[in-house]
């Protein structure tokens, strides 16, 4: 029999529900994903940090853990809501359950609450904190908890300890590859086009990066507000001045607009699921796109130099940049996706043109 447990929202609301995974209270940021597919990715993405993650897709856990498509070492969400999990996974290259691995990962989850009220809530109210407890005895003070958090040092908390070297068999070009909480398949997708992928640390300088002379760089995603990043900022300006060529996706997107002097801000409820809509400005042909983020770069702040290349179909909201005086752009989403879709995929192949064409002059 499963202990209850309570989602205490910080608007007063709670829900009640029955807890699995490791039995411990946390307080964190709540959001929800649409995504029906790769819960394993959403878990192991790093943008999650300090969040509490509420999955609106009803039966999670269907096809157990899967190590090889985690997107990082570990987990970096506070907690993980549910409406079913599955407690018998089938799956031909399943070794464990849900249950098991948010155990281990010292992870709290909750099932059996209604999901879709849940959302609707955050949808009407925006983004909120939330603490997960199993009584409600202490509801004033958790409250007073709930209130005060906030997510702070979140890159510092999910890069890279050291650098690190992806070689791939052709050795065509190099990249570095600046680690905010960078997902797993973003390096992939270099190395499997011939790229050489050094990952480096967020803190790493400009100077050191210029110092190995690569053909491109790429600015990872990652999680918490982009403004507060404000070194790592510096450091991107100074390689925009090198007029080596820039990849940036989600934060790096961001951070990539903050060197320029544009502007970002928090959006009610973010976009977090595989089925976000991005208009191609030129084309104006709609992807359908992975996304994960909170943040969005201010349209109108753009500089000079600087033209949108994507929006959000349902929203307006900046999805892409292309620089005029550099070899840079950036999108929102995440054209690396897994478990999808794959239809922005062409943008990592933009990349390599891009470098390919630097690299020739």
């Amino acid at each position: 029999m499963s202990r209850s447990s309570y989602l205490i929202l910080e608007n007063g609301t709670y829900f009640e529900g029955n807890a699995f995974g490791a039995e411990k209270e946390t307080t964190g940021e709540l959001v929800f994903t649409t995504a029906m597919t790769g819960y394993l990715e959403t878990l192991t993405d790093p943008s999650y940090y300090g969040q509490v993650v509420v999955q609106t897709f009803p039966l999670i856990g269907n096809y157990g853990v899967i190590p090889s498509d985690f997107e990082s070492k570990a987990p970096a969400l506070k907690a993980y809501i549910v409406r079913n999990r599955c407690q018998v996974p089938s799956n031909f290259r399943c070794e464990g359950d849900l249950d098991t691995f948010l155990k281990s990962q010292g992870i709290p989850g909750m099932y059996g609450l209604d999901t879709r009220a849940l959302t609707r809530v955050v949808r009407e109210y925006g983004v909120m904190n939330c603490k997960l407890v199993y009584s409600l005895d202490n509801f004033d003070k958790d409250l007073e908890e709930i209130k005060s958090y906030k997510i702070t040092g979140a890159v510092k908390a999910v890069t890279a300890d050291k650098s690190q070297l992806f070689p791939s068999k052709e050795h065509k070009l190099t990249v570095t590859l600046m680690d905010f909480g960078a997902k797993r398949n973003i390096c992939r997708e270099l190395v499997k086009r011939g790229c050489d992928v050094t990952v480096v640390p967020a803190d790493t300088s400009a100077e050191e990066i210029l110092k190995s002379n690569p053909d491109g760089i790429m600015l990872s995603n990652g999680p918490g507000d982009p403004s507060e990043n404000s070194e790592i900022i510096d450091e991107i300006k100074k390689l925009c001045d090198k007029k080596i060529p820039i990849f940036g996706i989600c934060l790096g997107h961001q951070l990539l607009a903050l060197s320029q002097g544009a502007k970002t801000d928090k959006l009610k409820y973010g976009h977090r699921g595989a089925n976000q809509p991005a208009k191609d400005l030129k084309t104006n042909r709609v992807y359908i796109t992975s996304q994960n983020h909170g943040y969005a770069v201010v349209s109108d702040s753009l500089p000079s130099n600087a033209e949108e290349g994507f929006v959000n179909g349902n929203d307006s909201t900046c999805e892409g940049v292309n620089y005029t005086d550099m070899p840079a752009f950036s999108v929102q989403f995440h054209p690396e996706a897994c478990g999808g879709p794959h239809d922005t995929a062409f943008l990592f192949d933009r990349f390599i043109d891009l470098m390919t064409e630097n690299k020739n002059k």
